[in-house]
């Protein structure tokens, strides 16, 4: 029956007052948005100042990045939009919101479509803009049901509109892409290149591009890295919208869509990437509390001096404790976006870690060889089964397993059993971990059999260092053995003691006798043991007792000063730990680590100048501001005359003493000095070598001082630390960009006579 007039009428006054109604409901919910009293709306300022947690980067001294600091999945370095591909702008537009540069942060034409294809069930395209997007990262929480979702989209609207206002096309393209999670700890666009390309983000291609863009609809379903297929479609797809919108001619979307998608995957890691040690050194330096007596046990004495005097004195120590942001809170590493600039060379870097990699591996299979079929190894043949008992539950009792264990109540017949029960577990090797079955008191032993080692390389005219290797493997042996261990030198000890010698007027040629001596001591005599029985009863020089590192020279040497002199200065050479003013102090018994020998060995090139590890140049905010700026520090010890006699003296060393198979092995020729060290038993071996303008350190051991090698000739300082620093000069003189040439040579005063040919 048809309508009447009147109902015509009727129904049209119905639609209004719906319409009116609802469009009233509208307005009212908008405006309730807008004030604050509905949903969660950011601040004028928040919205100027989005809140992003930004990794901290740090750079090497050739601007190249050695890693970041961050938690958790916050891996991300925001990037302004012109260091953004042009494709992955094009890509992005075209595909997620085509009529960007059209709208208000609100496209209603797109918003109908979208509600047509729902009514419909077609697939019309989504109705978000960019900029809606946008402010879902920022302020939108994780939706609990989908009514939450329905009143977090008219939010999201009135931000969006907000963020328009205040800001460029440009910058909210280039805060959308800083902002998106890209996984595998890739947030933001310049993260998501390098990860997924090992590329920067300016310099992906389109396919590289597109792939990444194609993400933006769900990261986790189009995962290149697990799902190539489907990340390969969805790209295609980009590159068929980019070729709608003009972007891309037809032919070359074709072209394009036929190439396989290829990776180049760049695992995020804090345990991997260049220099690792290094930069979990610097994390825990700038980071530092300052020390506090009682948080240290009776045992960490020495640790909590050095720790004091490291706040006292290093600005480095403890910088973000020390210094604080503009408005009085403290910087934090992992969110603030701080960019630091270190001294480490990344050339150098990688130089000494193959240098390390390729000696410790070589190393490693002939103390393997030495041990197998031991039932005592990884020890030593000397230590009784009750003393390897007691080394190995040591370890047990600092392992995960044991801690995780008493914190769930077990027993010690419990936890017996667990540590002798076979188990499925990965163990490391050179060639790569290997998953495996054994008991977890067989792998600390055989985890125990590799060999560890430090390295430290540094300028000694400005303290800059240049390199630093603090184990043969972060991730198996995270125990840094540059700057927190600390072994016993061994002979490296002796140009110390010869400093102290040629300071008070000693010549280089004086002569002593080379024979058997013994030092009357309050605790009884000492008779050093020697090595060589080269020349016995003969008068040597000085020159010849220190090239041939000879134990009866530096006992007769020692004898003719007092113990607390070669003590005091030795903490002038940089050394800080407690040192023992007994006259065996001559070959070396006390403990000090790499770091600290880089650092005394400073003096000798640089004319009794020596000069602090600098480990950092500058450090700036997320702005560009500059906020720490680092000098090295230095201090004159001895005379330029004593640096002369020392050089002298220990250029004999490389040239025809312990030292030579630098020449004769390695056919390094330059100008050079340094000595060998190896400590009783051939616990740690020890390598320090110096050129004009550098200056390196190399120790390698056992964890425990009784994991050696049995034989002298395997495990002397000459076989064991000499060629980790002799590959790595190699390296570093046939990169002729360094600027290290075989030509340079030690200022040494045209008046100063060497004395040449005493012997």
């Amino acid at each position: 029956m048809a309508l009447t007039e009147e109902r015509r009428i009727g129904f049209r006054k119905v639609f209004w007052k719906i319409f009116g109604i609802g469009l009233a409901v509208v307005v009212l919910l908008f405006f309730l948005i807008s004030i604050g009293w509905i949903g969660y709306l950011p601040e004028i300022r928040e919205l100027q100042n989005p809140i992003n947690k930004s990794a901290t980067e740090i750079y090497s001294s050739d601007a190249q990045l050695l890693g970041r600091y961050y938690k958790g999945r916050d891996n991300r370095v925001p990037i302004n939009y012109n260091e953004i591909d042009k494709d992955i702008i094009n890509a992005l537009i075209a595909t997620e919101d085509i009529r960007f540069y059209k709208h208000s942060g609100i496209d209603l034409r797109g918003l109908i479509r979208a509600v047509f294809g729902v009514l419909t069930r077609s697939n019309s395209g989504g109705g978000s803009t960019i900029t809606q997007q946008l402010a879902k990262q920022l302020y939108s929480p994780g939706a609990g049901n989908i009514i939450e979702r329905a009143f977090q989209k008219p939010i999201e609207w009135v931000i969006a509109v907000k963020l328009e206002r205040m800001y460029s096309k440009e910058e909210i393209i280039a805060m959308y892409l800083n902002q998106f999670d890209f996984l595998n700890n890739a947030v933001g666009i310049k993260s998501a290149s390098h990860v997924y390309f090992n590329s920067p983000a300016d310099k992906l291609n389109i396919q590289e591009a597109a792939t990444l863009v194609g993400m933006c609809k769900n990261p986790s379903y189009f995962n290149p890295l697990r799902y190539n297929e489907r990340s390969s479609s969805r790209r295609n797809v980009v590159l068929d919208q980019m070729r709608k919108a003009g972007f891309l001619t037809e032919n070359e979307s074709d072209s394009i869509k036929k190439l396989p998608l290829l990776l180049d995957y760049k695992r995020v890691d804090h345990k991997e990437g260049l220099a690792p040690y290094f930069r979990e050194y610097l994390r825990k330096v700038l980071t530092a509390k300052k020390p506090v007596k009682g948080d240290y046990a009776d045992w960490q004495k020495e640790t909590y001096e050095n720790d004091k005097w490291s706040w006292e004195n290093d600005p480095l120590y403890g910088f973000f404790e020390k210094n604080k942001k503009s408005d009085g809170s403290k910087y934090d590493i992992y969110t603030d976006g701080l960019k630091i600039y270190t001294t480490i060379d990344s050339r150098m870097q990688r130089y000494a870690e193959e240098a390390v990699d390729q000696h410790m591996q070589s190393i490693q299979k002939q103390f393997f060889r030495e041990k197998k079929g031991r039932k005592y190894a990884p020890f030593s043949r000397d230590l009784t089964t009750a003393e390897v008992s007691s080394i190995m539950q040591s370890a047990v009792n600092q392992s995960e397993r044991y801690r995780k264990l008493k914190k769930e109540g077990a027993g010690k017949e419990e936890i017996d059993k667990s540590f002798n029960t076979k188990t499925e577990m990965r163990v490391f090797t050179y060639n790569g971990w290997v998953d495996t079955v054994m008991t977890p008191m067989d792998s600390i032993r055989y985890h125990k059999h590799f060999l560890r080692c430090g390295f430290m390389s540094m300028d000694p005219a400005d303290g800059h260092v240049k390199a630093y290797v603090g184990g043969p493997d972060f991730t198996a042996f995270q125990y840094d053995m540059v700057t927190l261990g600390r072994r016993q030198i061994g002979s490296t000890v002796k140009p110390y003691l010869y400093t102290l010698c040629m300071e008070e007027g000693m010549s280089p040629c004086d002569m002593v006798l080379n024979e058997p001596i013994t030092i009357m001591t309050s605790s009884g005599p000492w008779s050093p043991r020697n090595a060589s029985s080269r020349r016995i009863g003969e008068m040597v020089t000085l020159r010849w007792g220190l090239k041939e590192s000879n134990n009866w020279i530096s006992a007769r040497l020692m004898s003719q000063f007092t113990p607390e002199a070669l003590v005091k200065l030795m903490h002038s050479f940089g050394i800080k730990g407690k040192i023992d003013p007994v006259v065996s102090l001559a070959l070396g018994p006390v403990e000090v680590s790499v770091a600290e020998m880089v650092d005394a060995y400073t003096a000798f090139p640089s004319r009794g100048i020596r000069v602090d590890p600098l480990y950092v140049s500058h450090i700036e905010d997320a702005n560009g501001n500059i906020i720490g700026s680092f000098t090295p520090r230095m201090e004159e010890i001895f005379s330029e005359e004593t640096a002369f006699k020392m050089i002298y003296m220990m250029r004999s060393v490389i040239d025809d003493g312990t030292g030579s198979r630098v020449r004769r092995v390695y056919g390094l020729t330059m100008p050079m000095g340094g000595k060998t060290g190896t400590t009783n038993n051939n616990s740690d071996g020890w390598f320090m070598g110096y050129t004009p303008k550098l200056v390196s350190g190399v120790w390698v051991g056992g964890e425990e001082r009784s994991i050696r090698f049995d034989s002298m000739a395997q495990g002397q300082g000459a076989a064991m630390a000499l060629p980790i620093w002799a590959n790595y000069m190699k390296k570093v003189l046939a990169d002729k960009q360094l600027g290290y040439k075989v030509t340079d040579d030690f200022k040494v005063s045209s008046e100063w006579s060497s004395e040449a040919g005493c012997e």
